[in-house]
């Protein structure tokens, strides 16, 4: 048997539901559609339908003496590890970060990487880039730490939520 996931200063990672109660706290204004699970961005938007708004991808990154990065991207995008890594600051290149880290650190299984998993990171280790293009969208969709649901809230509302966790987001362009 296998023991529960615990975070890296072992307690047990937030649920989806303490995380939607988390956003009603902090008068959030979410709107959550449950599906199928999904591990790609491909799945993803063939379950989409008609959800408005932003749909990202978010890749967790480390670079070569540890420091790790949650970037949020628009599911779009392509995302130049090598050119980015500079970008960031990081020292060495930049590579994805173990499953292992990702439970450790965000409290999340590989598919249902969030912004909103910085719940889970009380210690401010993991550093939060949101791409400048998510500015255009009124509307962002994020996992609430679980692939089989999707959350719609107001950009300003994620930053404010970012900001009430101790994570405000780095920006940077990755359109071009």
């Amino acid at each position: 048997m296998h023991d529960a996931p615990t975070l890296d200063d072992g307690s047990p990672p937030w649920t989806p539901e303490r995380l939607l109660r988390r956003l009603e706290a902090l008068e959030i204004r979410a709107v959550t559609h449950r599906h199928a699970p999904v591990f790609t961005v491909e799945q993803a938007q063939a379950l989409k339908g008609d959800l408005p708004g932003a749909h990202t991808k978010n890749l967790f990154l480390r670079d070569k003496k540890g420091t790790m990065w949650l970037v949020t991207a628009l599911h779009d995008r392509g995302v130049d590890l090598k050119a980015m890594g500079p970008r960031l600051g990081a020292r060495g290149r930049l590579s994805f970060g173990s499953a292992d880290r990702l439970m450790r650190y965000l409290g999340v299984s590989p598919g249902s990487v969030t912004p909103l998993a910085v719940v889970n990171d009380p210690g401010r280790v993991v550093q939060v880039v949101l791409d400048e293009g998510l500015r255009d969208f009124d509307v962002w969709n994020a996992h609430p730490l679980d692939n089989r649901m999707t959350t719609a809230l107001s950009g300003p509302d994620l930053l404010r939520f970012l900001d009430a966790h101790g994570h405000p987001p780095t920006w940077i362009d990755l359109g071009g």
